[in-house]
């Protein structure tokens, strides 16, 4: 049984400075659709996230863009996207992209994909998801956010009980399997949760019900 159908992609807009964060992206894009899985991102045609959703296509593969009005212009759209969604606004277009995606792997990005990617670890933190998160580490680029949330960890302000459980995977080819390996965690611990619940409640849970 395979957990993982759909992935969330957050990247950059941008391509970066190091072209191994452009062939990661690619590969990813093809990899997914190797696999079957389809790529959510943000829509656009630029960047990183033009590279990811190319690859796919390309390959073969499924992909929803999804993407604010306001952006369609600045960012351009892929035209032989299988799925696009306009929305009206940021919010709608994140929580649209959550929705969609049974995981999330974040490329290098810039200060739009440090935010969403906080906002998913958040939304983990406080039990709204458990869903896998898995930062794609290239050439180290994730190393200052990963320090900084033991940083967080050290003084206190991520406390017991509010942990942030995330995946780091320094390979595109690392990604999948952590991806699958962390939902199947995920839903036994929920499979669990649910059994010892039922318990009291003198009925037993399910798969199909959870």
């Amino acid at each position: 049984m395979r957990y993982v159908q759909s992935i969330c992609v957050y990247c950059g807009s941008g391509k970066g400075n190091n072209p191994a964060y452009a062939e990661a992206a690619a590969l990813l894009g093809r990899m997914a659709a190797e696999a079957g899985i389809r790529i959510v991102y943000g829509g656009g045609s630029v960047g990183l996230m033009g590279t990811v959703a190319r690859s796919a296509t390309d390959a073969g593969g499924k992909v929803t863009g999804i993407i604010p009005e306001f952006l369609v212009r600045r960012e351009g759209i892929i035209s032989d996207l299988d799925e696009l969604i306009v929305t009206d606004d940021m919010h709608t277009r994140k929580r649209t992209m959550f929705e969609r995606s049974d995981g999330f792997v974040v490329l290098p990005g810039g200060i739009g994909t440090l935010e969403e990617t906080a906002e998913i670890m958040t939304w983990f933190q406080l039990g709204q998801h458990h869903k896998p998160i898995v930062l794609a580490n290239i050439e180290n680029f994730w190393d200052p956010l990963i320090a900084l949330i033991d940083h967080m960890s050290e003084d206190a302000f991520i406390r017991a009980g509010l942990e942030v459980s995330f995946g780091v995977s320094p390979t595109i080819e690392k990604v999948f399997p952590k991806l699958e390996t962390m939902a199947a965690t995920f839903r036994a611990a929920e499979l669990e949760k649910a059994h010892a619940a039922a318990e009291t409640e003198g009925e037993a849970p399910s798969l199909s019900n959870l």
